[in-house]
């Protein structure tokens, strides 16, 4: 039984490795872009408008 947990504490700690990968690897490509300041504008619009866009489609099908 004590394998049992000892298995099932280890999952937080790979869903956070896990995660934190994931992230890694979606910001690195994005990096140079935030270089020049007329990529990092451009850069940070297009991130706002599509967490705006993921956030009003979200609200509509849910009817929040």
């Amino acid at each position: 039984m004590q394998d049992f947990f000892t298995n099932v504490s280890r999952y937080p700690r790979y869903l956070i490795s896990f995660s934190l990968g994931v992230l890694y690897t979606f910001v690195k490509p994005l990096l140079p872009l935030f270089q020049r300041p007329t990529t990092a504008i451009a850069t940070s619009l297009l991130l706002l408008s599509g967490f705006a866009f993921i956030a009003f489609t979200l609200r509509a099908m849910l009817e929040l």
